[in-house]
């Protein structure tokens, strides 16, 4: 095995340990034994556990944010942003469950820039700079852009939380859902959120047709009513003639 595999295949079995007891309760003995090496090995390669730690996590923290970064740069319209940057967020939680771990754990000193908290940050200051331009487009006050990235991205990295351990329902319906709630609101939301837009169009005609006939349906209920009240109020004036002629 080479320097380079070798490397490699501490870093594996480093994330593995890391992401199922953490940094404390992960020792040098134990990632050697892993490893079929001795502790020296490990020294060699990265100065102590905590080494091997800070690269796992610097690792994980480029992938997630590089991720994130890419999908809210690969769609044009602002909802599909929002989709994407979510969807990136489950895949690699679905995909990379064992990095997703070390990252939401407290970070140690020696990681230096690689937290959760960070790395939340970074994601961030990516919607901030994409809410921004569309508040201007819209002429609303975009001093409010850095507000409203955190309200997102904390929405989303806590469903991401939860889902790391539930699983269910399946990722695109969680981003469907995620982005119903962000993109309408709890007063707007869809009955049947999707990620594909062709299933929401038919979805939203199939509700307009459906409020359309409720509404004819009143209408036609209203105009029943009222034709009922007008057949009521003459009779009644008939029964009142009726009485005023027997009394003269």
């Amino acid at each position: 095995m080479t320097g380079k595999e070798r490397r490699e295949q501490l870093l594996d079995i480093g994330r593995s340990l890391f992401a199922e007891r953490g940094l404390d309760g992960t020792s040098v003995e134990e990632i050697a034994a892993a490893a079929g090496v001795s502790k020296p090995v490990v020294y060699e390669h990265f100065g102590g556990k905590e080494g091997l730690y800070a690269v796992v996590v610097d690792r994980e923290f480029e992938s997630l944010l590089s991720l994130v970064t890419e999908s809210l740069n690969s769609a044009i319209h602002y909802r599909g942003k929002l989709e994407k940057a979510a969807l990136a967020l489950l895949q690699y939680i679905e995909e990379h469950s064992d990095g997703f771990r070390i990252l939401v754990r407290d970070s140690h000193g020696g990681t230096g820039t690689g937290s959760y908290a960070s790395l939340l940050s970074e994601i961030a200051g990516e919607v901030e700079y994409v809410l921004a331009r569309e508040f201007d487009r819209r002429d609303y006050d975009d001093k409010f852009a850095p507000m409203y990235a955190q309200m997102l991205v904390g929405m989303v990295a806590m469903t991401g939380q939860w889902w790391l351990d539930a699983r269910k329902p399946r990722r695109e319906d969680v981003a469907a859902h995620v982005v119903n709630l962000a993109w309408n609101g709890l007063s707007g939301l869809e009955p049947k959120p999707t990620l594909d837009p062709r299933r929401r169009r038919k979805e939203r005609e199939r509700r307009e047709k459906r409020a359309e006939k409720a509404a004819a349906k009143a209408e036609k209920a209203e105009e029943r009513a009222a034709a009922k009240a007008v057949k009521a109020q003459r009779k009644g004036r008939r029964d009142m003639d009726g009485l005023a002629d027997a009394s003269t």
